[in-house]
C-alpha cells in the first residue's frame, strides 16, 4: 500500500493499516534502538513506546500528513534521548563484558568494549548530532532524509554531520592515547 494512502487510513484508526506501519517500521526501528542503547529489552520498549505515542497522535487527529518513517525515527530518537538524560549511569564493566564466545572470547570482549566505547561517546555529542550520525552511518538514510527527519536544511544536516564526526574522532582518539 502506497505511504499516503497508508497514512490516511491510519489517521481514521483502521486496524489494518496500522498493522501494516507496525510491520513495515519495527524491525528497523529496533535495530535502531539497539544500536544505540546496546540493550535489547530497552530497543523493545522504545519501539513499542514509538508506536504507542503514533497512536496517540492519531487518536487526537494529529500526527505525520507525510514522511512516516522521518516521523517514527524522530519519535524514537526523542524517547532514547530522554531516557538516557533522566536514567544517566556508568556502566560497570561486568556489564560491558559478554559471556566468553566459543571460537574468540578476547575478540568478542574487544568488539563489545569498543561498541560500548563509541556508545558513550554517541552521548557526549548533541542530539542532532547523534541522530544525524546514526541515521547516516548505521541506517543509511540519505541528506534529505535526514533533514525531514530533523525538520532541517540539507545544509545545516551535513554542518551537524561535519561538526559530529570531528567531535567523535577528538573523543575516541583521545582514548586511544591515554
Amino acid at each position: 500500500m502506497d505511504e499516503s494512502l497508508l497514512l490516511a487510513k491510519a489517521q481514521q484508526l483502521e486496524s489494518q493499516a496500522l498493522i501494516q506501519i507496525y510491520d513495515r517500521y519495527s524491525d528497523e526501528l529496533y535495530r535502531y534502538a539497539m544500536r544505540l542503547s546496546g540493550n535489547p529489552d530497552l530497543a523493545e520498549e522504545c519501539v513499542a513506546e514509538t508506536f504507542a505515542r503514533l497512536l496517540e497522535s492519531f487518536r487526537r487527529g494529529r500526527g505525520p500528513r507525510q514522511f512516516l518513517r522521518a516521523y517514527l525515527y524522530r519519535i524514537a530518537h526523542n524517547w532514547l534521548t530522554d531516557f538516557f538524560r533522566a536514567h544517566r549511569e556508568d556502566v560497570a564493566l561486568e556489564e560491558v563484558l559478554p559471556l566468553p564466545a566459543p571460537d574468540d572470547p578476547v575478540a568478542e570482549a574487544e568488539m563489545q568494549i569498543r561498541q560500548q566505547a563509541v556508545r558513550a561517546a554517541l552521548f557526549h555529542l548533541t542530539p542532532d548530532q547523534r541522530q544525524v550520525v546514526l541515521l547516516r552511518y548505521v541506517e543509511g538514510w540519505e541528506l534529505d532524509e535526514i533533514a525531514r527527519a530533523l525538520q532541517k536544511p540539507v545544509g545545516a544536516v551535513k554542518a551537524l554531520q561535519h561538526r559530529a564526526v570531528a567531535r567523535l574522532r577528538q573523543i575516541l582518539g583521545g582514548e586511544n592515547e591515554n
